[in-house]
């Protein structure tokens, strides 16, 4: 059963979640990458604080279009690797109140214990279906730091539609992303072993 969830998502509502629940997003979700994070830690801007509230940091560096007039759309939009944000998703998810994070690869055991102390989760987007996951895309909310960082890894405010995801890691320290590197790693070594 695909679980429907719109932004704002209570802390009560994140915590029901478990590892291979079907998801299908709606809601104001943010695009964030390195310098992003980067800047959260370490400047705590406030521009973004309400849009982060109960909401969910994506982890892409969108194709955008600039329209006529003035709006933008999203061409493509998939995940980007996750993991280079471990050393400061935890210290975002806690201090921005967020609610989940999408990306695809997963992430670390401080993300992990970041996702439980603060009732989060890790969404996983499928990689390759940028152009599906734009057409979940329904408008640009809003756009901060385009000039300095640049259109890939600019705060990209956006309202989805139905974005088709799963939860690979929970807020009960569950980690479909360890599982699968314990068994394949135990796969790998008894066929090595012959």
């Amino acid at each position: 059963m695909t679980i429907k969830l719109k932004t704002p998502i209570s802390e009560e509502d994140i915590r029901k979640l478990k590892v291979g629940d079907e998801v299908l997003l709606s809601g104001i979700i943010v695009t964030a990458r390195d310098q992003a994070h980067k800047l959260m830690v370490e400047k705590k801007p406030d521009f973004i604080r309400e849009y982060l509230k109960e909401s969910v940091i994506y982890h892409c560096g969108p194709v955008v279009r600039k329209n006529e007039d003035g709006s933008w759309s999203f061409v493509s939009a998939g995940p980007t690797t996750s993991i280079r944000e471990e050393p400061y998703q935890s210290d975002v998810i806690c201090e921005y109140n967020v609610r989940g994070v999408i990306g695809k690869g997963g992430m670390g055991d401080k993300t992990s214990e970041g996702l439980k102390r603060c009732g989060a989760v890790y969404f996983h987007a499928v990689g390759g279906a940028g152009t599906l996951i734009a057409n979940t895309v329904k408008r640009v909310v809003d756009v901060f730091k385009l000039e300095e960082f640049g259109t890939p890894e600019a705060f990209w405010v956006i309202e989805v539609e139905d974005f088709p995801l799963v939860v690979t890691m929970d807020s009960h320290g569950n980690s479909l992303h360890k599982e699968v590197l314990k068994n394949s790693t135990e796969v790998a070594q008894e066929l090595l072993s012959k």
